[in-house]
């Protein structure tokens, strides 16, 4: 049985050249981040948001609902992906960082497909939750305060329909989850948050290699 493939920089060029499909908004959304040196890692990967998109038409989502904006791409590749009539609700603490977002929403003409709330994620979820009650969102992408990560997850269930998806973002850390001498809060609250998926019942769970770590967990149907 074959090994993992060693993504090294010549294998991911490689991948990009035969399966991107981003195009001049995004790609100058990235450059627009890229200047931004202390906070561009934080920008998805133009990879994830192709996958983020794919996710969304194979799930049949019409309802999505976001918790970490930045600058909008994900939001921007998730919107475009939605069907007519379709709603992506995303949350951020930034209204600094997602002005950015709503000037590139605008110019991709999906910004009536999107809801921005500003304010605590925890909070504008539990919002959300009393307005429209649970279970009424397709699928839930999850990228913002890794300290959050386990509060954001467990609201992220009560809000999903049964056979919704949650896309949990960083769940890798920068390699940090699997370096023994790696105790910050950060990685100590994915490690915890990956030990925890790992046991639970209530999803179908995969965690993909990709980028800084994409973890899928599918709420099980009910019975």
């Amino acid at each position: 049985m074959a090994g993992q493939v060693q993504l090294d920089e010549g294998v991911l060029d490689y991948v990009r050249s035969v399966s991107l499909r981003d195009d001049e908004i995004l790609r100058d959304l990235v450059n627009e981040t890229a200047f931004m040196p202390s906070l561009n890692a934080m920008v998805t990967m133009p990879e994830e948001g192709q996958l983020l998109a794919l996710l969304v038409g194979l799930t049949g989502a019409s309802r999505v609902l976001e918790v970490g904006t930045f600058t909008g791409y994900s939001t921007l590749c998730m919107a475009r992906a939605l069907p007519p009539g379709g709603q992506i609700v995303t949350c951020d603490i930034s209204a600094r960082w997602t002005k950015i977002a709503r000037r590139y929403w605008e110019r991709a003409q999906v910004a009536d497909r999107i809801e921005l709330r500003l304010g605590d994620g925890a909070e504008s979820m539990a919002a959300l939750l009393a307005e429209h009650g649970p279970e009424t969102f397709d699928l839930v992408f999850v990228d913002a305060d890794k300290t959050g990560y386990a509060r954001y997850y467990e609201e992220a269930l009560t809000h999903l329909r049964p056979g919704g998806l949650v896309v949990l973002d960083n769940t890798l850390y920068f390699g940090r989850v699997a370096d023994p001498e790696a105790h910050d809060a950060d990685t100590e609250a994915i490690r915890a948050l990956n030990a925890a998926l790992h046991v639970d019942s209530r999803v179908e769970l995969s965690l993909l290699p990709m980028a800084d770590g994409i973890t899928l967990a599918r709420k099980n149907k009910a019975q």
